[in-house]
């Protein structure tokens, strides 16, 4: 017998029940955030594998068992650990627009070669995904694709093919008839995740869900979401901008300390196994502002050129416009440099931007950051040639950061001769092949931001040759046509001089050293109540001058 259905209103955040409306979940404290739903109570005696197994000894389970699946894109498979595990169920959220259904179906298409692929999806028709296949140039003879929102006919098409890899898109559009409320809610979610982890366990089948973001980032739907899946990727970066980030933050078979760089182009998404080079080949040089930071994501280092621009304020309020960092540590920063450093931006408007759409967290580029906006300030150009990586203070001290060689070892391939870290780091040092220089405080760390002198001495050696042969080649004509022009000019002031009173009139001292004082040849005024006004002259020698009023 069916069990019989019943109404509660579940949370769309965190999932908890309640028997009658609230305003506010008790749970999670969010308001307005319960739905009436019709909630039915699971069969009895469901798990997460379709029949009872024995326990197993470690030692006697199969080699094989944790044979991972190379999906033909590295940057996708360094993330994953390796490539996919058999039986596993993965998370792939992002942005929209970002890149997701891109990803995997070149990933369908780089497994096809090894058996069958299903490919759901409940947003788009067989005929779309045809569509964009085709424009990333991918014949599909082993991919099947199948436009269904229906949970229980997915099941089925799985069990029945048993494919090697399994593209559930979106997680959000499936509904089971278990559950009578709409997909896309907290229970639909919850449910159709766990039957799906189920026949991943099951049949031994890797399944992918594609999951929407809420605009704080998060996966939408309930927390618990993320605790069932053995894995959850997020797909980053700016829709404006080429360049993708992929990495974990949950991985139950590998390492969630490795990012993939991706770069969307007309083609899909194109591996980019060099990313430093990429991000700084635009650069422009000498400009004030333009500082170099290495940073680390995941275990690899990347070099972010970092932007600041500082103009005046034509406001009351400043503005503070920050792409790529964290806007309230910038405002620390800003804190900093005006209290440690002197260098007070109370009354400009700031604007921070970091190149190619990248978004870095770190501490580590507080000593790049610092010393862009006191470049742009200043209006002078840090060192091209130097790296700045540090963790500042609200003492202003640079604090050791981790990596710090890697950093710089990076940084040395690709041509830089200078890097200033924290002095703590030093002995953290051996052999990067750059010039390190250790600084305790913001403030010494600033007075290292401008060109070596041996970068100085050149260019003006350039400038001196450059102006003797500009005179060499203009003879004694030039000579002469200033001389008489710095004549003419000397003629001029000395005749302004003469006839002008305001240059001629010589203030007179008396011999104590000061100015005569003589009176007036009026009368001074009488106010209102009798009494005389105090007088308005200026001093001169031998007159007076009254002011007017």
């Amino acid at each position: 017998m069916a069990p019989k259905p019943k109404t509660a209103f579940v949370c769309q955040n965190c999932g908890t029940q309640s028997p009658k409306w609230v305003g506010r979940c008790p749970s999670c404290d969010g308001w307005n955030t319960l739905v009436e739903e019709r909630v039915v109570a699971p069969p009895k005696g469901r798990g997460v594998t379709r029949a009872p197994r024995a326990p197993i000894a470690l030692n006697d389970v199969p080699a094989d068992a944790e044979t991972r699946i190379p999906t033909g894109i590295g940057e996708f498979d360094r993330v994953l650990g390796g490539g996919i595990v058999r039986g596993s169920c993965v998370l792939l959220g992002g942005d929209p627009g970002i890149g997701k259904s891109s990803l995997l179906m070149q990933a369908s298409s780089s497994l096809a070669q090894r058996g069958d692929v299903l490919y759901v999806s409940g947003e788009e028709s067989a005929a779309q995904i045809k569509l964009r296949a085709r424009r990333f140039g991918i014949e599909g003879g082993k991919i099947y694709v199948q436009s269904e929102t229906d949970l229980g006919t997915i099941i089925e098409s799985i069990r029945r093919m048993r494919p090697i890899f399994t593209v559930i898109d979106s997680i959000q559009t499936m509904s089971s008839d278990a559950i009578g409320s709409a997909a896309g809610g907290v229970s639909q979610l919850r449910e159709c995740t766990a039957r799906l982890l189920e026949v991943a366990k099951g049949d031994d089948v890797p399944i992918f869900l594609v999951g929407h973001v809420t605009k704080e980032g998060a996966v939408a739907g309930p927390r618990v979401l993320e605790h069932i899946v053995d894995a959850v990727l997020y797909l980053e970066g700016e829709r404006f901008h080429a360049f993708r980030i992929l990495r974990g933050t949950k991985n139950r078979f590998g390492s969630t300390d490795e990012v993939g760089v991706f770069e969307m182009g007309e083609s899909g998404l194109r591996e980019v196994t060099n990313p430093s080079e990429v991000f700084l080949e635009e650069r422009s040089r000498g400009v004030a502002g333009s500082v170099v930071v290495p940073t680390v994501e995941g275990t690899r280092p990347l070099l972010v050129e970092v932007q600041a621009l500082v103009t005046p304020t034509n406001f009351g309020l400043p503005r503070r416009t920050v792409n790529g960092a964290d806007p309230q540590r910038v405002a620390v920063l800003l804190a900093v440099l005006a209290k440690r450093a002197g260098l007070s931006l109370g009354t400009h408007d700031v604007y921070v931007n970091l190149v190619g759409g990248l978004r870095v967290r770190e501490p580590a580029a507080d000593l790049a950051l610092a010393v862009a906006l006191a470049s742009a300030l200043r209006d002078k150009p840090a060192d091209p040639r130097t790296v700045f990586v540090g963790e500042l203070g609200l003492g202003g001290e640079l604090r050791r950061v981790q990596r710090v060689a890697a950093r710089l070892k990076e940084a040395q391939r690709l041509g830089f001769e200078r890097a200033v870290v924290p002095q703590a780091s030093l002995s953290d040092l051996n052999g990067t092949g750059l010039e390190v220089i250790g600084a305790p405080t913001l403030r010494d760390a600033l007075g290292r931001t401008e060109r070596s002198p041996h970068s100085h001495r050149k260019e003006r050696a350039l400038w001196l040759s450059s102006v003797s042969e500009q005179h060499s080649s203009a003879g004694s004509s030039a000579s002469s046509s200033a001389l008489r022009c710095s004549r003419s000019v000397a003629s001029r002031r000395s005749a302004i001089r003469s006839s002008s009173s305001f240059f001629s009139r010589p203030r007179a001292r008396s011999s104590a050293g000061s100015a005569h004082r003589t009176s007036p040849s009026f009368p001074r005024a009488k106010s209102r109540h009798g009494s005389r006004l105090p007088r308005r002259a200026t001093w001169s020698a031998g007159q007076s001058e009254v002011a007017p009023g």
